[in-house]
């Protein structure tokens, strides 16, 4: 049976980070071969679409606003499978929402969606950009009644958690101040999880095969993927420390300020992600991430997901501090 992948917003971190795992699959022989990866993305001359177009993948520039289009554009890409990553845009929603209805009418069978952890406890009027994965996810899995699309037969979402390169973000406060300016409070826990571990479930789900679609192991799975390891504000000081062997400090910091440091250091990041970030940080503080879920993660993977003491590591270069931090004890 042919697997042919259509990844959406291959332009951004997460759509690239899947499409680079298909394409490398001799570099990661747990993941099977599929037949062919197109790439969807709003940016065709951005530098992660061209770098995926030299490992072998198709790039197609997706042009929303017409539903027809969109219907034909996935029908010319062959693709039996889509993998929906939403973009980073100020209409996000609407293009998901235009996504699905063409790929019903397209005829794809098979769906991944990769939506937000804690999504589910947004509310709609404080946390409107979370919510609106629920909406997403609801109409993905609406399409399962639906006898008139083949959509339906084998849909997959991924709650994927806060991601910890997020706080890479927060690299300039690290390196100058040796601090990590958070606006999470200090009494409530949350647990970042590497874009890594969520894109290699990702290419497990896409490439697994069964008898309906994808593998009937994650066939109709609702998978909630979060770091090992809850963290306060001054756990993840600590876990950055041990890593980076330097004194790295938390600083709880006001939600207005947070935006302000989003907007001054965080230009290139789009304006609803930003708006995001924030609300994802009123979810921490209201009390409502105080959780772990890993069992997707291993069950799928056969693996642990990545500590933070691990991750600081992997990106020391950009979270040590560029001159010695003096510690309020020294």
């Amino acid at each position: 049976m042919s697997r042919n992948v259509c990844i959406t917003a291959v332009e951004g971190h997460t759509g690239h980070l899947i499409a680079d795992l298909l394409l490398r699959h001799e570099e990661f022989p747990d993941i099977s071969k599929v037949d062919s990866v197109v790439g969807l993305t709003l940016h065709p001359r951005h530098h992660h679409a061209k770098e995926l177009q030299s490992l072998g993948a198709r790039i197609v520039h997706h042009v929303p606003g017409r539903e027809r289009t969109m219907v034909n554009t996935l029908k010319d890409t062959g693709c039996d499978t889509i993998c929906l990553v939403p973009p980073a845009h100020k209409d996000k929603y609407d293009i998901c929402v235009e996504l699905v209805t063409a790929a019903k009418k397209a005829g794809i069978q098979n769906v991944l969606l990769i939506s937000s952890a804690g999504a589910d406890y947004a509310d709609p009027q404080r946390q409107p950009r979370l919510r609106e994965f629920i909406e997403l996810e609801s109409l993905v899995l609406s399409t399962k009644g639906d006898p008139s699309t083949p959509l339906g037969h084998s849909p997959c979402v991924i709650r994927a958690g806060f991601y910890a390169e997020n706080i890479l973000l927060y690299a300039p406060q690290a390196q100058s101040e040796g601090i990590l300016p958070l606006p999470i409070g200090k009494n409530h826990k949350f647990a970042p999880v590497a874009l890594g571990d969520v894109a290699q479930v990702a290419a497990h789900v896409l490439s697994g095969r069964g008898q309906h679609g994808f593998d009937d192991k994650h066939r109709g799975q609702m998978m909630i993927v979060t770091g090992p390891e809850l963290c306060a504000g001054e756990e993840l000081a600590t876990a950055a420390s041990t890593a980076l062997g330097t004194s790295m400090e938390f600083e709880d910091i006001s939600q207005a300020e947070a935006k302000r440091v989003l907007k001054a250091h965080a230009s290139e990041v789009d304006e609803s992600e930003r708006e995001y970030l924030l609300e994802y940080y009123s979810l921490v503080r209201e009390g409502k991430t105080n959780y772990i879920a890993t069992t997707a993660f291993h069950d799928v993977t056969g693996r642990h997901p990545m500590q933070p003491t691990e991750f600081f590591k992997t990106y020391s270069e950009e979270m040590r501090p560029k001159k010695k931090v003096k510690s309020n004890h020294s």
